[in-house]
């Protein structure tokens, strides 16, 4: 097993040698085997994406961006007109993998627009653009997750324990986003302690999280989703740092189910809430949090995943939505790489973008 130190140093989505293919970590055989795949077929991307093998909104979008690279090689030969409209198709088959997570269309997009803004050139031209533009998503995401890190890090001080929910450390993103802050304060000998909710129902706090954190030396400790608030009431707790999957424009943001009760547990027993994310989650066109698609996942999760049996009768009936959308009046504070943002959201939100 790769030690995590060196996962974060290694980029867990990147291109092969040739550049015709894929790379990437299945994240559903974490923590017990690393297995790295790689692919250069469409349906075998979405299904990267859709069946949580790649995952963490910034790294869906890396995925993406090369995922569309490598595809689009396959029709490098079509004239443009054609090959434009190969390439919106399967942007639009990717999106539909993970509705939820806005930098999978942000990804897209920005593939998409390279296409439309260079249709004069060659299309042998416009695939060797496409990659470079796919790589400077990547180091985009690589320069935010340093920022988002640096920002995150100056709202705790030493000492502090710090609860997260779900997982937005270097498997999700690039360097970590809401995780990102704690790998940078054991850089620099600060002593963060980290409660790990385990997040169920995939349990990407107890698989992925809690690994990330133990294996670079962070002190962790890993508790069930519903042992949140007798960890608060100790006063174990100093602040909780979440990631996101989209943010609305007023605040709201979509984040792993289970995300918002972690924050009404927070402000009931008066601990600063913070999402930290690229600014590429968040959504200035949908305003609000009940404009947020919230994807509904395969109940079989709840009843089979990770169980050598049943844990409910087959007949049971199940809700299984992958995200809640916590209220922007439970959030302190919004961490991007521009720096952090406090209510009134939706005008700060705004003054951002206008900068």
């Amino acid at each position: 097993m790769e030690d995590v130190s060196k996962i974060i140093e290694v980029d867990n989505v990147k291109l092969n040698e040739a550049e015709d293919k894929v790379v990437y970590i299945d994240q559903t055989q974490l923590p017990n085997r690393l297995i790295y795949l790689e692919t250069d077929e469409e349906k075998e991307c979405y299904e990267a994406i859709q069946k949580l093998k790649v995952r963490g909104a910034p790294c869906i979008g890396i995925f993406a961006g090369y995922a569309m690279y490598v595809l689009a090689q396959k029709y490098a030969g079509l004239p443009y007109e054609d090959f434009l409209k190969e390439f919106h198709r399967q942007r639009e088959y990717l999106n539909s993998s993970r509705p939820t997570a806005v930098n999978l269309m942000w990804a897209t997009k920005r593939m998409e627009d390279v296409v439309t803004a260079n249709k004069e050139k060659p299309v042998a031209e416009i695939v060797k653009l496409l990659g470079k533009e796919a790589k400077a998503i990547h180091q985009e995401d690589i320069d935010m997750c340093d920022k988002i890190s640096e920002y995150g890090l100056s709202l705790l001080k030493d000492g502090d324990g710090v609860l997260t929910h779900c997982n937005a450390g270097p498997l999700a993103t690039s360097h970590g986003t809401a995780q990102g802050p704690f790998f940078l304060a054991k850089k620099k000998g600060m002593n963060i302690h980290v409660f790990a909710d385990e997040t169920r129902p995939l349990l990407q706090g107890a698989r992925l999280t809690s690994y990330e954190l133990q294996r670079a030396g962070v002190d962790v400790t890993l508790i069930c989703d519903n042992m949140a608030s007798i960890v608060m009431k100790q006063g174990w707790v100093q602040a909780c740092f979440v990631g996101c999957d989209r943010i609305a424009a007023n605040g709201d943001f979509a984040n792993k189910i289970g995300t918002s009760g972690v924050a009404i547990l927070a402000n009931y027993y008066g601990i600063p809430v913070y999402t930290l994310g690229p600014s590429s989650t968040i959504d200035m066109n949908c305003p609000d949090g009940d404009h947020i698609p919230i994807e509904l996942r395969d109940p079989e999760e709840i009843k089979n995943k990770f169980y050598a049996e049943p844990m409910a009768l087959k007949e049971v009936k199940c809700y299984n939505p992958a995200f809640d959308v916590t209220d922007h009046t439970l959030l302190t504070g919004i961490v991007t790489e521009k720096g952090i943002i406090y209510p009134p959201f939706k005008e700060n939100l705004e003054k951002l973008f206008k900068k």
